[in-house]
């Protein structure tokens, strides 16, 4: 019997709203929330405009609501789901837009990097449910089916025409851990065309920040994986991404052993690297679906690619009780 004990409820890695709540009876600092992308999405906006301020919330929600309605495998009507349907049909490629195109494109560069610890075509692994209210596995014989449906390499893109296709019968893609960046870069995007250039994003363990609040770096707390409830420090940030990756999210116990989201493409069961990723970069590229792969790959692995990536910040917490730090990131987080 599935336990309803709801694992997802623990504290998330970052913390904002510590620091935020100050900056709030500011009437120049306005936030707003809604449910986007499985999680709560907020984005705070300083700007003494407050028309401004309502129009850039506005159109930064709609343009995000637009492109996680493209790239959703649980909407009938998304290209992922048109993909899905085409499978394994070779004069059925589908168009996709170039919002949709650059995020498989990054999905299969991370897949090579990671030589497939990361795979966006893990979506075939459809048994799997994490929603704490109705957990669900799959039995031996349905993972024996769907894991050979599981290979990056047959995620075929054509440059020149634009267009994806899925090459076996019952492949499907789930974007879940490289769409939500470029996402949350389009909100951004829209918020500057709207004259907005200070600002938060944060949507479940992944902020971008821009600009400053109240004339000072935003700042992020940084939590302990192993003691959550303790902040590790602070980082500052003017421009550019917090993403972290964790066991904790979105998990439910069986038999005393516990099952997070975070699905091995090997395996096909929830990987047994570290606990949690942390990882602080300028640039989207350089860290989107980067802490999803050292999930799965583990802290050596992780930290080879990350010697070959100076211009990432990371915390890896292992599964030993670990806790490895880059010589960047201990800097930021003494510094704040």
């Amino acid at each position: 019997m599935l336990s309803r004990r709801a694992f997802g409820a623990a504290l998330p890695l970052l913390a904002t709203a510590l620091y935020l709540r100050p900056a709030l009876a500011d009437s120049q600092v306005q936030r707003a929330s809604r449910p986007l992308m499985g999680t709560q999405l907020d984005i705070t906006v300083q700007a003494a405009d407050a028309e401004q301020r309502r129009l850039a919330l506005q159109a930064a929600f709609a343009e995000m609501e637009r492109l996680a309605g493209m790239m959703s495998r649980y909407r009938a009507a998304s290209l992922v789901a048109a993909l899905q349907r085409a499978a394994g049909r070779a004069d059925e490629a589908v168009a996709v837009p170039a919002e949709m195109f650059a995020v498989l494109q990054m999905a299969k560069a991370m897949a090579r990097r990671s030589g497939g610890a990361f795979d966006p075509t893990i979506g075939a692994l459809a048994e799997w449910n994490f929603d704490p209210a109705r957990p669900a596995m799959p039995t031996p014989a349905q993972l024996a089916r769907e894991l050979p449906l599981v290979d990056h390499r047959d995620l075929l893109l054509d440059e020149r025409a634009m267009t994806a296709h899925l090459r076996r019968p019952g492949m499907r893609l789930d974007l879940g851990g490289i769409a939500k960046l470029p996402i949350l870069a389009a909100g951004m995007q829209t918020l500057r065309r709207h004259g907005i250039e200070h600002a938060m994003l944060n949507g479940g363990g992944d902020v971008l920040v821009r600009g400053q609040l109240q004339g000072r770096d935003w700042r992020i707390g940084l939590r302990d994986p192993r003691a959550p409830a303790q902040l590790l420090g602070t980082l500052a940030l003017s421009e550019g991404w917090v993403a972290a990756s964790g066991d904790y999210e979105r998990c439910f116990e069986r038999a005393g052993r516990r099952y997070h989201h975070i699905l091995d493409p090997q395996s096909g069961q929830p990987s047994q690297g570290p606990h949690g990723v942390v990882l602080v970069a300028r640039r989207l590229e350089a860290i989107n679906g980067l802490g999803a792969a050292i999930m799965v790959a583990g802290t050596e692995a992780g930290r080879h690619w990350l010697a070959q990536t100076p211009e990432v910040d990371a915390l890896i917490a292992g599964r030993d009780g670990g806790l490895w730090q880059s010589a960047g990131m201990a800097r930021r987080l003494g510094a704040a």
